[in-house]
């Protein structure tokens, strides 16, 4: 029993620390499309490799969970595209459809903050009159020595604000938007778990996927 309850207050701790990611904008098309889509190409346009691939991954591998074919574009293109090196309008369309594809999912960074911000330590202040202490050197020194180590800090929050869209395959329409933001990641992996989880939350809540 003692075990079991370590290992819960362990889960606990783990799943508290993980990254939080909040939907901030979402957006739906009024021309509600008639067709049931089936098979998702998945796209993080970043332009870290390692960070397309976890995406991608997770993405995709939620979308398996809810019955989708899925095709993600690391595995389809060569991850070399960039504004010298332009991807070929033509060629990546007709691979989406060649692969069976219905709907295209596209995720990328649209903004990255920073923030920084003072962390004050353990001391404190109070005005002359309100202590004794500030009398002499060693009141003032006894009561403010033991605290001296516990400095404050700055430190910098991190926010990185994502656009997630879907497009019909065959006519390229937009369908939905969904804008999110995930403040100070722990790692690549974590980042992509968090926003996976608020993007599926967020298109049941939306109807758009099924609980």
């Amino acid at each position: 029993m003692k075990k079991a309850t370590c290992l819960l207050l362990l889960f606990a701790a783990l799943f508290s620390c993980s990254t939080p990611t909040y939907v901030t904008n979402f957006w739906k098309t009024d021309a509600a499309p008639t067709k049931t889509y089936k098979s998702i190409f998945i796209a993080a346009l970043v332009n870290n490799v390692n960070a397309k691939r976890a995406i991608e991954n997770n993405l995709a591998n939620a979308a398996t969970a809810k019955g989708y074919k899925v095709v993600k574009s690391i595995d389809a293109f060569p991850p070399n595209f960039s504004k010298e090196n332009p991807s070929d309008k033509t060629a990546m369309l007709n691979k989406i459809q060649q692969e069976g594809c219905d709907a295209i999912f596209t995720v990328t960074l649209l903004d990255k903050e920073s923030e920084t911000r003072y962390v004050p330590g353990s001391g404190r202040y109070a005005p002359y009159p309100r202590y004794g202490w500030y009398g002499s050197f060693w009141g003032y020194y006894s009561y403010w020595s033991p605290m001296m180590y516990d400095p404050g800090y700055y430190t910098t929050d991190k926010t990185y604000v994502m656009e997630s869209n879907v497009y019909d395959a065959q006519s390229e329409a937009l369908l939905f938007s969904v804008q999110s933001s995930t403040m100070n990641p722990n790692s690549v992996d974590d980042f992509s778990k968090s926003y996976t989880a608020a993007m599926v939350k967020e298109l049941e809540k939306q109807g758009i996927l099924k609980n």
